[in-house]
């Protein structure tokens, strides 16, 4: 599922009811020290908060909890060199995927042994993100993965919309 998709206030709605209780409701608060810099009142979401530290969380269990027993199955192959590395990762162990993160083999030590403690098989693959989109996907199809695209997925980006709702 990629490009030319829509995703819809109803997708983004499913997608809340999917996960909720499996993510962290962060938050909206105002940042004095922002607002002061800018000459505006700012207010940021807080997805620090989140079990990994970011927003990726939300797309990411939307996602694979959307896939079917067969899929679960067989696993998951997604590339990142970071968040979203770890949001697959953690929400596979929680569901019971097996995932398979290709990294770029400059990720930092810190990103790889981090994604590795969340119980995901790391691949170093390639030079760039790029490289390693063109390796996970030969290791998908050779071995019946589903790819969970960081960014250009119907289902993560609903997943990532839920922000929108919480606001």
């Amino acid at each position: 599922m990629s490009g030319g998709f829509a995703v819809d206030l109803a997708a983004v709605e499913a997608a809340a009811d999917r996960i909720a209780g499996h993510v962290v409701r962060t938050p909206p608060r105002a940042s004095e020290t922002l607002s002061a810099i800018h000459g505006c009142s700012l207010v940021c979401k807080f997805e620090n908060q989140q079990y990994t530290g970011a927003f990726k969380e939300r797309g990411a269990r939307n996602c694979l909890a959307q896939l079917d027993a067969a899929r679960r199955a067989r696993g998951v192959v997604a590339v990142s060199a970071g968040n979203h590395a770890q949001a697959v990762a953690h929400h596979a162990r929680d569901l019971g995927i097996h995932a398979t993160i290709v990294m770029p083999r400059h990720t930092p030590s810190v990103k790889i042994v981090g994604t590795e403690r969340l119980g995901a098989e790391i691949v170093l693959a390639g030079d760039t993100v790029d490289d390693g989109m063109a390796h996970a996907r030969r290791l998908g199809d050779e071995a019946g993965l589903t790819f969970v695209h960081p960014f250009d997925d119907a289902r993560v980006i609903a997943g990532q919309g839920t922000i929108a709702l919480e606001w």
